[in-house]
């Protein structure tokens, strides 16, 4: 797996050491910013796989950043909101279907539910690939099945109908 680079914006220097250590712990390189407007040009300087965006910011609110950088990345670098103000479900909808957020996590983080959400928001096509069976198997299984391409007794293509071998 390449090395992914992850952008943390927040206001609060405990949130965003304790974001950035977790995710350096998962082997992340993590790019930090404690304002909007520094999340906004770390963002443009870094460019980021993902960006992990709290809410409430200043210079730049998180929710005008996190619309920025879903826009100009045109979705190719997923947002996740995170917030201690905003809450519950009618925000969790606001923020993923109208300011362009992949994710939002209510703080405290659930520590388990943001990795596994990174992670699923990082997916590599290498892992992506290990996930596909063989080929073969798949071409062997279909056979089986009467609904894959028929191979002749010597490994070869089978024989056209109306032709002899």
């Amino acid at each position: 797996m390449a090395e992914k680079k992850i952008l943390v914006v927040d206001y609060d220097s405990a949130s965003l050491d304790k974001i950035s250590k977790l995710l350096n712990i998962h082997k992340y390189r993590v790019a930090r910013a404690s304002d909007g407007l520094a999340g906004y040009e770390a963002f443009q300087a870094e460019r980021p796989h993902l960006a992990v965006v709290e809410a409430m910011l200043p210079k730049l609110h998180g929710l005008d950043l996190a619309l920025k950088i879903s826009r100009e990345s045109q979705g190719r670098v997923p947002v996740i909101l995170v917030s201690g103000f905003y809450k519950g479900l009618q925000f969790r909808q606001e923020a993923t279907n109208g300011l362009g957020a992949a994710e939002f996590f209510e703080k405290p983080l659930d520590a388990g539910a943001f990795v596994a959400a990174v992670k699923r928001l990082l997916r590599d096509e290498d892992d992506f690939e290990d996930d596909l069976p063989d080929p073969s198997a798949v071409i062997e299984a279909l056979r089986r099945r009467g609904r894959g391409p028929a191979v002749s007794p010597g490994g070869g293509p089978p024989p056209q109908k109306g032709h002899l071998p």
